[in-house]
């Protein structure tokens, strides 16, 4: 009998994931080592419209959305992952108190920090390895300083909206009352563009996808057979979201840690959604999560958004 993995928590929402009608899994068990660098791949692509259109609005709008931040801050980035978008705001905050990235990837955040350490020694860089949608304390080290929050990348779009309200409200309470928090937004667009973002040519999100089931076979002792999914992504536009998914090629049963698992043949495990917004639909949400829109940024062609969030008073 295989012993059970280290991480209780994995194997119980894996566990509570298949066992669900439909079956479905949390996005944030992509990012492994593995997974956080097949990402920094997707960011890329020619088809990943998301990241290069965020770096052009932070590049245009830098001074302004640093402007949007307290002086002598400490800026919190939730999911930090690659430090390449913060450089941007950073060049503009030469008094920041700390820089916290957040992420639940230890070893690819620590690889992170140590890089931003190197090459500005003047910044007093706190990584924290934790999930960054549960509450979690700041190092001890960032005292009284102002907090701001930086949550690029429309990773909110991961999350259905009752749980991307939920998840603002956490930040606010991580930041607490009068602190700036900003926002990357995807935003609504042609289906062809969008769905070739989430299914590119060279594979490379696929690989992303399947490697969720690699992360369970060896740390969970799953039972998945390569090449048994494959990768499918398409616009839901009823629900205004992208939806990814791993197919299975067969009727089969997987063995997870001792527990069986049935599949049908063409059954899907839904793995990640990606939400798209209008300005106003993102404003209205984070207004019932207890933040102000401020100023909001964007491209020429509207792709994509950048927002500035103040909290409100409890």
């Amino acid at each position: 009998m295989s012993r059970l993995p280290d991480d209780r928590q994995f194997l119980e929402d894996v566990w509570d994931g298949l066992a669900a009608t439909p079956k479905a899994l949390p996005a944030k068990y992509f990012y492994d080592a593995a997974g956080s660098e097949l990402f920094e791949g997707i960011t890329g692509l020619a088809e990943y419209y998301p990241t290069r259109t965020e770096l052009r609005i932070l590049d245009e709008h830098g001074p302004a959305i640093a402007a949007a931040l307290p002086s002598g801050a400490a800026l919190v980035e939730f999911g930090a992952g690659s430090t390449v978008k913060v450089r941007r705001l950073l060049r503009h905050l030469r008094d920041l108190t700390a820089y916290v990235p957040v992420d639940v990837s230890g070893e690819f955040l620590t690889a992170q920090a140590e890089g931003l350490r190197r090459d500005i020694p003047d910044l007093a860089v706190e990584p924290v390895v934790a999930d960054f949608t549960r509450p979690f304390a700041l190092p001890a080290t960032v005292g009284n300083a102002p907090r701001a929050g930086f949550f690029p990348g429309s990773t909110i779009g991961n999350f259905r909206p009752e749980e991307a309200i939920r998840l603002l409200d956490t930040f606010g309470a991580i930041l607490g009352e009068g602190s700036q928090l900003i926002v990357g937004v995807d935003l609504v667009k042609d289906t062809d563009v969008l769905e070739a973002a989430y299914d590119d040519a060279s594979g490379v999100t696929a690989a992303f996808n399947l490697n969720l089931l690699t992360r369970i076979n060896r740390e969970l002792a799953g039972g998945f057979a390569d090449d048994s999914f494959h990768h499918r992504a398409f616009f839901n536009a009823a629900a205004s979201r992208i939806e990814m998914h791993l197919v299975s090629r067969e009727a089969q049963e997987i063995d997870i840690a001792g527990r069986r698992f049935d599949f049908a043949a063409g059954e899907s495990i839904h793995t990640e959604n990606s939400y798209k917004y209008s300005i106003a639909s993102f404003r209205d949400l984070a207004a019932q999560a207890g933040w102000a829109a401020g100023e909001v940024w964007t491209d020429p062609d509207g792709l994509f958004s950048v927002h500035a969030l103040r909290r409100r008073p409890v």
